[in-house]
Protein backbone atom coordinates (compact mmCIF):
# COMPACT_ATOMS: atom_id res chain seq x y z
CA UNK A 1 0.00 0.00 0.00
CA UNK A 2 1.22 3.47 -0.87
CA UNK A 3 1.10 5.58 2.32
CA UNK A 4 1.17 8.80 0.31
CA UNK A 5 4.28 10.09 2.11
CA UNK A 6 6.35 11.09 -0.90
CA UNK A 7 7.83 14.59 -0.48
CA UNK A 8 5.91 15.29 2.75
CA UNK A 9 7.86 16.88 5.59
CA UNK A 10 7.66 15.76 9.22
CA UNK A 11 9.28 16.94 12.43
CA UNK A 12 10.43 14.10 14.70
CA UNK A 13 11.43 15.03 18.25
CA UNK A 14 13.61 12.52 20.03
CA UNK A 15 14.58 11.41 16.54
CA UNK A 16 18.22 10.52 17.09
CA UNK A 17 17.50 7.11 18.59
CA UNK A 18 14.79 4.80 19.84
CA UNK A 19 11.21 5.07 18.67
CA UNK A 20 11.66 8.48 17.08
CA UNK A 21 14.55 7.23 15.00
CA UNK A 22 12.65 4.08 14.03
CA UNK A 23 9.81 6.24 12.75
CA UNK A 24 12.17 8.54 10.86
CA UNK A 25 13.69 5.49 9.14
CA UNK A 26 10.28 4.44 7.82
CA UNK A 27 9.21 7.96 6.85
CA UNK A 28 12.36 8.50 4.81
CA UNK A 29 12.18 5.05 3.22
CA UNK A 30 8.62 5.91 2.12
CA UNK A 31 9.78 9.12 0.44
CA UNK A 32 9.16 11.70 3.17
CA UNK A 33 11.61 14.28 4.50
CA UNK A 34 12.31 14.67 8.22
CA UNK A 35 13.75 17.20 10.65
CA UNK A 36 15.01 15.38 13.73
CA UNK A 37 15.65 16.83 17.17
CA UNK A 38 17.48 15.44 20.17
CA UNK A 39 19.81 16.42 22.97
CA UNK A 40 23.03 14.92 21.58
CA UNK A 41 24.56 16.21 18.36
CA UNK A 42 26.74 13.12 17.83
CA UNK A 43 23.66 10.88 17.88
CA UNK A 44 21.76 13.15 15.51
CA UNK A 45 24.72 13.48 13.16
CA UNK A 46 25.05 9.68 12.99
CA UNK A 47 21.34 9.34 12.27
CA UNK A 48 21.56 12.00 9.56
CA UNK A 49 24.45 10.22 7.88
CA UNK A 50 22.52 6.98 7.73
CA UNK A 51 19.28 8.62 6.62
CA UNK A 52 21.17 10.67 4.06
CA UNK A 53 22.73 7.78 2.15
CA UNK A 54 22.67 8.01 -1.67
CA UNK A 55 19.25 6.38 -1.85
CA UNK A 56 17.77 8.99 0.52
CA UNK A 57 19.88 12.07 -0.17
CA UNK A 58 18.52 15.42 0.92
CA UNK A 59 15.72 13.90 2.97
CA UNK A 60 16.89 14.64 6.52
CA UNK A 61 18.09 17.50 8.72
CA UNK A 62 18.43 17.96 12.46
CA UNK A 63 18.19 20.51 15.27
CA UNK A 64 19.94 19.97 18.61
CA UNK A 65 17.61 20.66 21.52
CA UNK A 66 15.55 19.24 24.36
CA UNK A 67 11.75 19.34 24.32
CA UNK A 68 11.96 21.42 27.48
CA UNK A 69 13.54 24.27 25.46
CA UNK A 70 10.76 26.78 24.64
CA UNK A 71 12.59 27.76 21.45
CA UNK A 72 12.80 24.24 20.01
CA UNK A 73 9.50 24.30 18.06
CA UNK A 74 10.44 27.56 16.33
CA UNK A 75 13.83 26.18 15.29
CA UNK A 76 12.33 22.92 14.01
CA UNK A 77 9.68 24.74 12.01
CA UNK A 78 12.21 27.22 10.59
CA UNK A 79 14.53 24.39 9.51
CA UNK A 80 11.72 22.55 7.72
CA UNK A 81 10.57 25.68 5.92
CA UNK A 82 14.08 26.72 4.94
CA UNK A 83 14.99 23.28 3.61
CA UNK A 84 11.76 22.16 1.97
CA UNK A 85 9.21 24.98 2.22
CA UNK A 86 6.47 23.02 3.99
CA UNK A 87 5.42 21.08 7.10
CA UNK A 88 2.96 18.21 7.03
CA UNK A 89 3.10 16.91 10.57
CA UNK A 90 5.09 15.86 13.60
CA UNK A 91 5.91 12.87 15.75
CA UNK A 92 6.18 14.18 19.30
CA UNK A 93 8.48 11.84 21.21
CA UNK A 94 10.61 12.32 24.32
CA UNK A 95 13.13 10.20 26.14
CA UNK A 96 11.85 8.04 28.96
CA UNK A 97 11.66 9.75 32.36
CA UNK A 98 13.56 8.42 35.40
CA UNK A 99 12.33 5.25 37.05
CA UNK A 100 11.13 5.18 40.64
CA UNK A 101 8.19 4.91 42.98
CA UNK A 102 5.82 7.71 43.88
CA UNK A 103 7.16 7.85 47.42
CA UNK A 104 10.81 8.01 46.32
CA UNK A 105 10.45 10.49 43.44
CA UNK A 106 11.48 14.01 44.42
CA UNK A 107 9.81 17.31 43.59
CA UNK A 108 12.80 18.19 41.43
CA UNK A 109 12.45 14.99 39.39
CA UNK A 110 8.73 15.63 38.88
CA UNK A 111 9.32 19.25 37.87
CA UNK A 112 12.13 18.43 35.45
CA UNK A 113 10.15 15.62 33.82
CA UNK A 114 7.03 17.78 33.57
CA UNK A 115 8.96 20.42 31.61
CA UNK A 116 10.23 17.91 29.06
CA UNK A 117 7.76 15.02 28.96
CA UNK A 118 4.52 16.98 29.38
CA UNK A 119 4.84 20.72 28.78
CA UNK A 120 7.51 20.28 26.10
CA UNK A 121 5.30 17.86 24.17
CA UNK A 122 2.28 20.15 24.48
CA UNK A 123 4.32 23.13 23.29
CA UNK A 124 5.70 21.32 20.24
CA UNK A 125 2.23 20.10 19.25
CA UNK A 126 0.65 23.52 19.78
CA UNK A 127 3.26 25.39 17.74
CA UNK A 128 3.30 22.81 14.94
CA UNK A 129 -0.50 22.83 14.78
CA UNK A 130 -0.41 26.55 14.04
CA UNK A 131 1.67 25.80 10.93
CA UNK A 132 -0.38 22.93 9.53
CA UNK A 133 -3.07 23.00 6.91
CA UNK A 134 -5.72 20.47 5.98
CA UNK A 135 -4.21 17.00 5.78
CA UNK A 136 -1.70 17.71 8.53
CA UNK A 137 -1.08 15.11 11.21
CA UNK A 138 0.38 15.00 14.72
CA UNK A 139 1.17 11.83 16.66
CA UNK A 140 2.26 11.61 20.30
CA UNK A 141 4.52 8.78 21.44
CA UNK A 142 3.02 7.85 24.81
CA UNK A 143 3.14 4.48 26.63
CA UNK A 144 0.94 1.63 27.76
CA UNK A 145 1.07 3.48 31.11
CA UNK A 146 -1.82 5.51 29.66
CA UNK A 147 -4.03 2.46 30.30
CA UNK A 148 -2.41 0.92 33.38
CA UNK A 149 0.48 1.67 35.74
CA UNK A 150 3.92 0.26 35.11
CA UNK A 151 6.00 -0.92 38.07
CA UNK A 152 8.63 1.59 39.24
CA UNK A 153 7.53 4.10 36.58
CA UNK A 154 5.76 6.74 38.68
CA UNK A 155 6.57 9.71 36.45
CA UNK A 156 5.44 7.95 33.29
CA UNK A 157 2.31 6.73 35.06
CA UNK A 158 1.56 10.26 36.19
CA UNK A 159 2.27 12.25 33.01
CA UNK A 160 1.45 10.00 30.05
CA UNK A 161 -2.30 9.69 30.75
CA UNK A 162 -2.55 13.50 30.81
CA UNK A 163 -0.82 13.71 27.44
CA UNK A 164 -3.27 11.16 26.08
CA UNK A 165 -6.11 13.50 27.04
CA UNK A 166 -4.24 16.38 25.41
CA UNK A 167 -4.09 14.33 22.21
CA UNK A 168 -7.81 13.61 22.39
CA UNK A 169 -8.70 17.27 22.99
CA UNK A 170 -6.36 18.46 20.24
CA UNK A 171 -8.07 16.06 17.86
CA UNK A 172 -11.36 17.80 18.69
CA UNK A 173 -9.87 21.28 18.34
CA UNK A 174 -7.97 20.71 15.11
CA UNK A 175 -10.39 18.36 13.37
CA UNK A 176 -12.47 21.17 11.83
CA UNK A 177 -9.27 22.38 10.11
CA UNK A 178 -8.69 18.93 8.62
CA UNK A 179 -5.77 18.16 10.96
CA UNK A 180 -5.57 14.75 12.65
CA UNK A 181 -4.10 14.00 16.09
CA UNK A 182 -3.41 10.52 17.45
CA UNK A 183 -1.35 8.78 20.11
CA UNK A 184 0.77 5.63 20.11
CA UNK A 185 1.06 3.40 23.17
CA UNK A 186 4.28 1.38 22.84
CA UNK A 187 4.86 -1.58 25.09
CA UNK A 188 8.21 -3.35 25.28
CA UNK A 189 10.06 -2.40 22.11
CA UNK A 190 13.70 -3.44 21.76
CA UNK A 191 15.25 0.02 22.06
CA UNK A 192 18.21 1.32 24.05
CA UNK A 193 15.74 2.53 26.69
CA UNK A 194 14.34 -0.97 27.31
CA UNK A 195 17.88 -2.39 27.47
CA UNK A 196 18.76 0.25 30.06
CA UNK A 197 15.72 -0.68 32.16
CA UNK A 198 16.56 -4.38 31.94
CA UNK A 199 20.13 -3.61 33.02
CA UNK A 200 18.79 -2.34 36.36
CA UNK A 201 18.05 -5.98 37.29
CA UNK A 202 20.64 -8.39 38.66
CA UNK A 203 19.99 -10.71 35.72
CA UNK A 204 18.90 -8.68 32.64
CA UNK A 205 18.33 -11.82 30.58
CA UNK A 206 15.98 -13.27 33.17
CA UNK A 207 14.18 -9.94 33.39
CA UNK A 208 13.61 -9.98 29.62
CA UNK A 209 12.33 -13.55 29.76
CA UNK A 210 9.88 -12.70 32.57
CA UNK A 211 8.63 -9.67 30.68
CA UNK A 212 8.03 -11.75 27.55
CA UNK A 213 5.68 -14.01 29.49
CA UNK A 214 3.33 -11.05 29.93
CA UNK A 215 3.20 -10.38 26.18
CA UNK A 216 0.84 -12.63 24.18
CA UNK A 217 3.31 -12.67 21.27
CA UNK A 218 6.00 -13.76 23.78
CA UNK A 219 8.64 -11.32 22.60
CA UNK A 220 9.69 -7.68 22.56
CA UNK A 221 8.69 -5.62 19.56
CA UNK A 222 11.22 -4.50 16.97
CA UNK A 223 11.74 -0.72 16.59
CA UNK A 224 10.81 -1.03 12.92
CA UNK A 225 7.45 -2.51 13.90
CA UNK A 226 6.69 0.60 15.93
CA UNK A 227 8.05 2.83 13.16
CA UNK A 228 5.68 1.36 10.59
CA UNK A 229 2.66 1.89 12.88
CA UNK A 230 3.68 5.49 13.58
CA UNK A 231 4.34 6.26 9.92
CA UNK A 232 0.91 4.91 9.01
CA UNK A 233 -0.85 7.12 11.57
CA UNK A 234 1.03 10.17 10.31
CA UNK A 235 0.35 9.39 6.67
CA UNK A 236 -2.54 10.26 4.35
CA UNK A 237 -3.36 6.54 4.30
CA UNK A 238 -4.84 7.06 7.79
CA UNK A 239 -6.88 10.06 6.65
CA UNK A 240 -10.00 9.17 8.69
CA UNK A 241 -8.17 8.10 11.86
CA UNK A 242 -8.08 10.83 14.51
CA UNK A 243 -8.34 10.89 18.29
CA UNK A 244 -7.15 7.28 18.42
CA UNK A 245 -4.73 5.76 20.93
CA UNK A 246 -3.05 2.85 19.18
CA UNK A 247 -1.29 0.20 21.31
CA UNK A 248 1.87 -1.20 19.75
CA UNK A 249 2.54 -3.75 22.43
CA UNK A 250 2.17 -7.30 21.15
CA UNK A 251 -1.20 -7.58 22.89
CA UNK A 252 0.05 -6.93 26.44
CA UNK A 253 -2.61 -4.36 27.32
CA UNK A 254 -5.63 -6.04 28.87
CA UNK A 255 -7.86 -2.94 28.97
CA UNK A 256 -10.28 -2.13 26.17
Amino acid sequence: MDLGLADRVYLVTGGGRGLGRATADVLVAEGARVVLSGRTEDTLAAALEELGDPAHRDRAAYVVGDNADPDLPRRLIATARERWGRIDGALVSVGGPPTGTVTATTDEQWTTAFGSVFLGAVRVAREVAAELGAGGSIAFVLSTSVKGPLTEMAISNGLRPGLAMIAKQLADELGPRGIRVNGLLPGRIGTERVAELDALHDDPGAARARAAQGIPLRRDGEPSEFGRAAAFLLSPAASFVSGALLPVDGGSLRAL
